[in-house]
């Protein structure tokens, strides 16, 4: 497509030239509002872009040769789109003004379609407007784990063994974090399609404290010399929890103990398995690329189980040249999810869907055990490709979950190899404790190209990649590389000086 007559608002982009590469940081904002434009694309060619993080901010670095653009273009839903030249000296942030929208004639002549007929076209379409086949995807792929301890409290009542006393179950409960985060970072090629795929990891890092494990692993050391120490080899423990209750051979757990050792000091010198790392980011990729709207049995069953969804036509809006239907869309009787979708008025594609969860996904609660499956909340963007098929540009996820326990517990040595009574130890403690877990998941596609058969399996893994441990957040550790950028709880994260 062509764009005439594009004016460049005064902007100053934030320039780097790193080896043979130009690297271009800016914010997108709204003309009127000034406030940020999460997710704006930023082309870079026809199969090439980015998107503006959730604070608007985005980060680009263009290799200096015959392929590099002379502009790139920013978009976004319900804005004009601008083009600024590449070596032109720009403002450090974008300015995006509102579009007066224009109906196309493929939506003047679809205007008269109910809104079941148009959510009936989106799923008669699907197979028509996805991209199923083989590929290659450059992506960015990062994880934010946050564990928050909401309460944690543990009563001592009783120990026969002088070390394990209320100061030492005191120190442990002190040492546990009340918050965690943990940020994993990776940079990869994804070959294959919704059945098979590989991986091959350009770059990696790990961002969390790792103090935390230090201290735990020290207390967790002081517990097993306890253990040791006072507890007979041919004993058993019987463990009771209210009317629950279960015997555990000490001999097992020495072994078992032993076993877990030699795994730990296996761990210690080769830090991470060689496949681990590779292993954890694919299972992630595929569990995330098969939670996509339009597959079979996901969660999320607003479109493969439509009719127990109400769907509202609210508005539309524009992408570019296309105009675009706004549906709107919640449950008619016990389902889960609640939303709105963005549908090309030309094609029926699902451009863009926000949805999340009205009610837990799951809540039980027992005599003193509850778990809630509590959050779910997602977003997902699409861009056509070349092939005229829709491919995921964008997909961010929450999920997050409670665990309470509200129980005594109480555990006991018994021997019968001993003269005299079996009971030869006990510890007996009231817990009330409650953890929450909230994963965020963002995954940006850069380029999407098709694959052969042929071509996929000439594709590599490489398993021994490991990521780099980061203890605060790097500016330089991405130089010189195309990432979504880092909103400002990764900017800030750092390991506290004075546990460091």
């Amino acid at each position: 497509m062509t764009y005439k007559n594009i004016r460049v608002t005064l902007l100053f982009f934030s320039f780097a030239t790193v080896a043979s590469a130009q690297t271009i940081t800016s914010k997108v904002v709204d003309k009127k509002t000034n406030e940020p434009i999460p997710y704006a694309t930023i082309q870079l060619s026809e199969n090439q872009g980015i998107i503006t993080n959730e604070e608007g901010r985005f980060n680009v670095t263009l290799e200096n040769n015959e392929s590099q653009p002379d502009s790139i273009y920013i978009s976004s839903m319900g804005y004009e789109k601008v083009g600024i030249a590449v070596h032109q000296p720009t403002d450090s942030i974008i300015y995006l003004a509102p579009k007066a929208i224009e109906l196309n004639s493929v939506y003047v002549s679809n205007k008269n379609l109910t809104i079941d007929e148009i959510i009936e076209n989106v799923k008669n379409r699907l197979d028509q407007n996805y991209n199923f086949g083989l590929s290659q995807k450059r992506l960015f792929f990062r994880e934010s784990e946050f564990n928050t301890i909401k309460k944690l409290h543990v009563d001592f009542k009783k120990s026969t063994i002088e070390e394990l006393n209320k100061q030492l179950i005191d120190s442990v409960v002190s040492i546990i974090p009340r918050k965690s985060q943990y940020y994993t970072e990776t940079l990869c090629d994804l070959y294959g399609d919704f059945e098979k795929r590989k991986l091959h990891i350009i770059k990696a890092a790990e961002l969390y404290d790792k103090n935390n494990e230090v201290s735990m692993e020290a207390m967790s050391k002081r517990m097993e010399d306890i253990f040791m120490k006072n507890v007979k080899p041919d004993s058993y423990l019987k463990i009771k929890s209210g009317i629950f209750g279960t015997k555990v051979q000490v001999d097992s757990i020495l072994e078992n103990n032993s076993e877990a050792t030699a795994v730990k000091d296996e761990i210690k010198d080769n830090k991470e398995d060689k496949s681990d790392f590779l292993k954890h980011r694919k299972s992630g990729l595929k569990t995330l690329m098969s939670s996509l709207f339009f597959n079979e049995d996901v969660m999320s069953n607003f479109l493969n189980k439509s009719n127990r969804y109400a769907f509202e036509l609210v508005d539309y809006t524009s992408i570019d040249d296309y105009s675009v239907y706004i549906i709107n869309f919640s449950p008619k009787r016990k389902e889960d999810f609640k939303g709105t979708l963005y549908v090309n008025t030309e094609d029926f594609a699902v451009v863009r869907v926000d949805y999340q969860n009205v009610r837990n996904l799951k809540n039980f609660k027992l005599l003193g055990l509850q778990y809630q499956d509590n959050l779910y909340k997602a977003k997902m963007l699409f861009n056509k490709g070349a092939n005229q098929k829709y491919d995921l540009k964008y997909l961010e996820m929450y999920r997050g979950s409670y665990f309470g326990v509200d129980r005594p517990l109480k555990v006991i040595e018994k021997n019968k190899h001993v003269k005299g009574p079996r009971k030869q130890n006990e510890l007996s403690l009231d817990i009330d404790a409650g953890f929450n877990t909230v994963s965020k998941y963002e995954i940006v596609v850069f380029n999407s190209k098709q694959l052969s058969e042929t071509d996929y399996k000439n594709s590599k893994e490489n398993k021994s990649i490991k990521p780099q441990y980061l203890s605060q957040y790097d500016p330089q550790f991405w130089q010189g590389y195309t990432i979504i950028e880092p909103n400002a709880a990764i900017r800030q994260f750092t390991v506290a000086p004075e546990t460091e």
